[in-house]
């Protein structure tokens, strides 16, 4: 045997880049197995559109935790049996202690889960008319830092636009584009992250 070569069986792989937002379990969890990944189940994008909404103000770490309580409280994000939540319900939800308890966040997912099922009436579904504002296919982007990402872009403003005159509410421009970015209508991985690739 050869002792003077060096062993690299004890060696330990380095870990894959990750976008620098992804620390701890759940945002890695989340970074590496959802976010920027092209959703087009219209039930899957109509519980983006709440959260995103209800995340406004807050981290989207708070929504990630409780998101499956948000999914057993809201009917597993069942429009049609949203939109017929009473004033009665509504007011229960706000008891609930998993969620995040915001009269107008509440409200706003009814009025969403009525237009909503507008659009899926008038388009089909609700894929073809939210995919419209990336002429249906994602957007690849390539930024090297954090820093590079946007807030909104001429995309998103158009989709909050068209949002907000469909009656939808909670649907700035800021939460469209973070609504793109998980549904991966914009792959906005950074290009040294693995998933960008991956994504792709």
């Amino acid at each position: 045997m050869n002792t003077n070569k060096k062993s690299t069986s004890n060696r330990l792989p380095h870990p894959p880049f990750r976008c620098p937002w992804a620390k701890g379990d759940l945002y890695e969890l989340y970074h590496d197995s959802e976010w920027g990944v092209p959703l087009h189940d219209d039930r899957s994008l109509f519980e983006f559109l709440i959260l995103e909404g209800a995340q406004a103000g807050l981290s989207w770490e708070t929504v990630l935790k409780k998101r499956e309580n948000y999914r057993e409280a809201f009917d597993r994000f069942d429009a049609e049996k949203i939109a017929k939540y009473s004033d009665q319900k509504c007011a229960k939800l706000l008891e609930n202690p998993g969620i995040i308890r915001n009269r107008l966040k509440v409200q706003s997912a009814v009025l969403n889960a009525r237009a909503y099922l507008d659009v899926c009436a008038e388009f089909g579904g609700f894929d073809p008319f939210i995919w419209q504002f990336v002429a249906g296919k994602p957007i690849r982007n390539r930024w090297k830092t954090m820093a590079d990402v946007p807030s909104s872009t001429a995309a998103s403003d158009a989709m909050c636009k068209e949002l907000k005159r469909r009656g939808f509410k909670f649907v700035g421009t800021t939460i469209c584009y973070a609504f793109m970015q998980a549904t991966g209508m914009v792959n906005d991985h950074l290009v040294d992250c693995f998933r960008h690739r991956q994504v792709a």
